[in-house]
């Protein structure tokens, strides 16, 4: 690579935080390292990328383009590790993986059956976690693979790809509660009864038909988990958007789905893994497992 991967990432950290020192802090340098490498990269493109005329600089019309290319070749990066690192036959001790409970899939269950005969000597942990904390799970390395509720962008440290499966999610309530009665559920009568809501929320917003565009509510109670979310619909504090998978599994015949307009919503699931961190031999098979075209049979069964 003409241009090193040090300057690429710092322009590319640079731009997406919005500054020099934020740029740096992430990658663990001097603002002047971050500040020498991103000018260098100009005086190498023959380009201006930032105009540094006022106190946060922002990028020019030039690096707007360049921002994008320069994303594609981090990718093609990330990709050359990983195979790399396959061919390599590097087998790591501990795998961790962390997942939304957005995600339930009879064909990752298969997957994981194959995993364990695979490799019945690695330790395996599961982590829970949503949205943008899951996401700071896999940065930091405490998660090697993360699977969430498709977000609307990813940091640049971070590779995604989409799962041929979606996750259902629509709004239950208990059957005691004033809402189960009613035939259509409007907005404004949403608004009028308490929602439970699932507190990363509040921060992060998925991708595509989530929970995102959710009518909001006078009154609301917090909650760090989907699961949280059921137990507090069961007791009839309010009404909640849960994944339907969640509900057949834990709460048949304690829960009431909501006639309520745009509902259910299916909600994308991507696969995340971060470009810093190449995965090992038993995390990169799992991720080619998870992404392997389905079988048209699978595929039939999702769209019915």
């Amino acid at each position: 690579m003409r241009h090193s991967p040090e300057a690429l990432t710092a322009f590319a950290e640079a731009a997406t935080l919005g500054s020099f020192s934020a740029a740096a802090r992430k990658l663990g340098k001097s603002q002047s390292t971050v500040s020498h490498a991103i000018a260098n990269l100009e005086i190498d493109l023959g380009l201006q990328l930032f105009d540094r005329s006022s106190r946060k600089p922002a990028l020019t019309a030039h690096g707007q383009v360049m921002l994008g290319r320069v994303q594609d070749i981090l990718a093609a990066s990330d990709r050359l590790d990983r195979s790399a690192s396959q061919l390599g036959g590097g087998l790591e001790a501990t795998l961790s993986m962390v997942w939304s409970d957005t995600y339930q899939s009879h064909r990752f269950e298969e997957n994981l059956t194959a995993f364990e005969q695979r490799f019945p000597d690695l330790t395996f942990e599961s982590l829970m976690a949503e949205h943008g904390d899951l996401v700071s799970l896999v940065q930091s390395g405490r998660a090697q693979i993360g699977v969430v509720a498709a977000q609307a962008s990813y940091p640049p440290d971070i590779g995604s790809a989409t799962l041929a499966e979606q996750s259902e999610i629509t709004l239950f309530v208990a059957k005691t509660h004033p809402l189960a009665s009613l035939k259509d559920i409007t907005p404004v009568l949403l608004s009028q009864h308490r929602e439970l809501r699932l507190n990363p929320w509040l921060q992060d917003q998925p991708r595509g038909n989530g929970v995102a565009a959710a009518p909001v509510s006078r009154r609301i109670w917090l909650a760090p988990s989907y699961l949280m979310l059921l137990e507090m619909a069961v007791l009839g504090f309010g009404w909640a958007a849960i994944p339907r998978w969640m509900v057949n599994h834990f709460a048949v015949g304690k829960l009431h789905e909501l006639p309520a307009r745009g509902w259910p919503r299916r909600v994308p699931v991507d696969v995340v893994w971060s470009r810093h961190r190449p995965l090992g031999r038993a995390g990169n098979w799992l991720l080619q497992e998870m992404l392997a075209p389905m079988p048209a049979k699978a595929v039939k069964a999702l769209v019915k």
